[in-house]
């Protein structure tokens, strides 16, 4: 994994948010890959869920590339509002509704020396409605 970078500032915060929303949002894995370092760490409870590990971890663009795929598959297709962007050390927390699906997220995206992000956690409301 690479070493994390200084913070970013809340203008650089905002534009990678934008663009990671837009990524998302246009379906294109590659262009959502490429917001992220080939060895990444991604966390989620739903990676547990869909049974692609059993600790809601995958390392490795090769090992969530798949994860990403059934998610981009799926209806009613993806769509991130984004609703906005904390900044932290090193990292950042994207706040953002999944249009379609009820639910608001926290993504949240350490990043390492060249600007991509080594880590990430996707965080979801504990209620059931996800409102």
């Amino acid at each position: 994994m690479s070493t994390p970078r200084p913070s970013l500032s809340a203008e650089e915060a905002e534009a990678f948010a934008r663009e990671w929303i837009a990524a998302w949002n246009s379906g294109d894995l590659e262009r959502i890959l490429s917001h992220y370092d080939d060895d990444f760490e991604m966390r989620s409870p739903l990676i547990a869920e869909r049974g692609f590990s059993s600790d809601g971890c995958l390392r490795g663009k090769a090992a969530v590339r798949p994860y990403w795929a059934v998610g981009l598959a799926a209806r009613p297709p993806l769509h991130f509002e984004l609703i906005g962007v904390h900044v932290g050390v090193n990292a950042i927390a994207i706040c953002y509704r999944s249009v379609g699906r009820a639910r608001l997220v926290v993504e949240r995206i350490q990043f390492g020396e060249d600007a991509k992000a080594i880590c990430a956690e996707a965080l979801y409301r504990a209620d059931p409605d996800g409102a």
